[in-house]
């Protein structure tokens, strides 16, 4: 699997686009922000979007879902529990200055347990909250990866400040993340440096009190 992030909007989220090599299309997971700069990506890598594929509904992960979906025709995967949240985006924008974002009504939903197969890929979600209520991650075992959105970083966790946030409830995902998938898996996050399970294992110093 090729995972292609970009880096985009006022709080340097990643967007990613997965594929595999040949076969022309793929999936794009939180594109938070810069819908052409995405398009403009996805067309010279050649690729159609089989779907879009969001791990939480912060603003910050879903700012291009909408522009992304109408000049794509992909179908839009959401957390259940954050459906709402995805249809009026920017009275969940706690800042002021930011945006103005589209809302959009998700075509599909997930609430962990799934196993979905799209653009070649199977791919496992998991539900992972705690940095919001209903978040999720895209494991796709085959490849050896996570998606994981805001719940693991390369040294560190996501913020539970947020309104839904629960640090207790965070350090329980990460103990299960931690306990159920193999070290050399490789996680691309929503924010900062791709990394491995083993590496913040190892050295991730808000995992330290789960070794």
């Amino acid at each position: 699997m090729d995972v292609r992030t970009f880096t985009v909007g006022p709080v340097a989220e990643n967007s990613h686009i997965a594929f595999l090599p040949g076969r022309g299309d793929a999936v794009v997971v939180d594109p938070g922000d810069e819908a052409p700069r995405l398009l403009q990506a996805l067309q010279a890598l050649e690729l159609d979007v089989a779907a879009i594929l969001l791990t939480h509904t912060h603003f910050d992960h879903v700012g291009a879902v909408a522009p992304l979906a109408r000049a794509t025709g992909a179908e839009v995967w959401c957390p259940e529990l954050e459906v709402p949240i995805l249809a009026d985006v920017m009275r969940y924008v706690p800042w002021p200055g930011i945006g103005p974002y589209e809302s959009y009504d998700a075509d599909h939903t997930v609430a962990g347990g799934e196993r979905l197969e799209l653009a070649g890929l199977e791919i496992d979600v998991l539900f992972t909250p705690g940095h919001s209520p209903g978040h999720v991650a895209y494991h796709v075992p085959a490849e050896q990866a996570i998606l994981s959105g805001d719940v693991l970083f390369a040294g560190s966790i996501g913020r539970t400040d947020l309104p839904g946030g629960d640090t207790a409830t965070l350090m329980r995902t990460l103990a299960a993340l931690l306990d159920a998938l193999p070290e050399e898996t490789v996680v691309h996050p929503g924010h900062m440096a791709t990394t491995t399970i083993g590496r913040e294992r190892a050295a991730n110093p808000f995992l330290a009190q789960l070794a």
